[in-house]
């Protein structure tokens, strides 16, 4: 067994490039976005030695928390990262070797978070979390796609926001990155959630060129509904969205994935992600079910020394929210600024 930084190897990026399950959190950009930004040093076990072709590899990051504990996690704020493994012994023997290293050096636990995986039976590996996934098959031609979508919560929609003479835009510009955060703090704070720091989204687009892309929708100048997507191969993926509630009649969020989509189809993609839902979110589930996806359920496992310690998701409780919503706009922004690194 081998362990090397995905950051220093000159294996990794023709790696996951071949790979048929690699994503967007496996690349290059996504791992530097997060060592920027919270200080995660990244690190692959696999079984192949240095200086030879990557055969398989299981990525993490180092979450080193003094609030949290020392975890590794692969990856931290991804919605999913694959083992990338060729059969299951192979993730067997890694995964055998992986339960010893964190015996080892004392870490809390070790989480994966795949989409297709199953840990063996014999592994020290439990689900934990479990999650819903929306993907949209991109091969159909596009106006079959627009077909395809619920007529009254999505064609209608766009079609309204058409009619409200919504303007688009997309790109990767300060002025984009501005608008778009404004929206994501209105969300977030709206369901007393404090915001990810700004650095992180800019660190997304230095660090990732034209993979990251921001889609905006505005009325009369004034942003209404802003989202951000990441590409890698031929997948596109919806990370971050968020709106103005008051202009939320115009449409502007149907309006936007609408035109992500046609624009992931036209270069090229086959899959559209519409990104992970909690389980007792009922409205973003009927949300993206309303885009002729398939669901996927997501379960993430887990190695720890304590299987009852509790999940590090913070604000999952009524209590940190009660505490969050009572606290002004500012000082909740400069709370998500400091605490964001602890949660991973």
């Amino acid at each position: 067994m081998y362990t090397f930084n995905p950051l220093e190897d000159d294996r990794w990026t023709a790696f996951i490039q071949d790979h048929p399950n690699a994503s967007f959190f496996h690349t290059q950009g996504w791992l530097n976005s997060l060592k920027a930004t919270y200080q995660y040093e990244p690190i692959a076990f696999t079984t192949s030695a240095p200086g030879t072709d990557l055969r398989n590899a299981i990525v993490f990051c180092k979450v080193q928390s003094w609030l949290t504990g020392r975890r590794l996690v692969s990856l931290p704020f991804s919605d999913h990262c694959e083992p990338l493994v060729e059969n299951q012994d192979e993730l067997r023997e890694l995964l055998l070797y992986i339960e010893d290293f964190r015996k080892h050096d004392n870490w809390k636990y070790v989480e994966l978070r795949p989409m297709l995986s199953r840990p063996f039976g014999q592994s020290a590996f439990q689900d934990t979390e479990t999650y819903l996934l929306h993907l949209l098959d991109l091969r159909p031609d596009i106006d079959e796609l627009l077909r395809s979508f619920h007529k009254d919560c999505a064609q209608r929609k766009i079609r309204k926001a058409e009619r409200e003479g919504l303007e688009y835009e997309a790109g990767r510009t300060e002025s984009q990155l501005q608008k778009l955060y404004g929206l994501l703090k209105l969300t977030r704070l709206r369901h007393n959630v404090p915001p990810q720091p700004i650095e992180w989204f800019r660190n997304l687009l230095n660090f990732t060129g034209a993979s990251a892309r921001i889609h905006i929708a505005s009325k009369d100048g004034l942003p209404a509904a802003g989202i951000l997507t990441l590409s890698h191969g031929r997948k596109v993926v919806y990370k971050y969205g968020g709106s103005n509630v008051r202009m939320n009649s115009l449409g502007g969020m149907p309006l936007l994935f609408w035109k992500s989509i046609q624009e992931a189809k036209f270069a090229g993609a086959d899959e559209f992600d519409f990104g992970r839902s909690d389980t007792d979110n009922p409205g973003l589930i009927a949300f993206k079910d309303h885009w002729a996806t398939r669901r996927l359920t997501l379960t993430y496992w887990r190695c720890q020394k304590n299987r009852q310690a509790a999940a590090t998701s913070m604000w999952k409780t009524n209590l940190p929210k009660r505490t969050f919503a009572s606290l002004p706009a500012g000082m909740q922004a400069c709370i998500g600024r400091h605490l964001y690194r602890h949660i991973g």
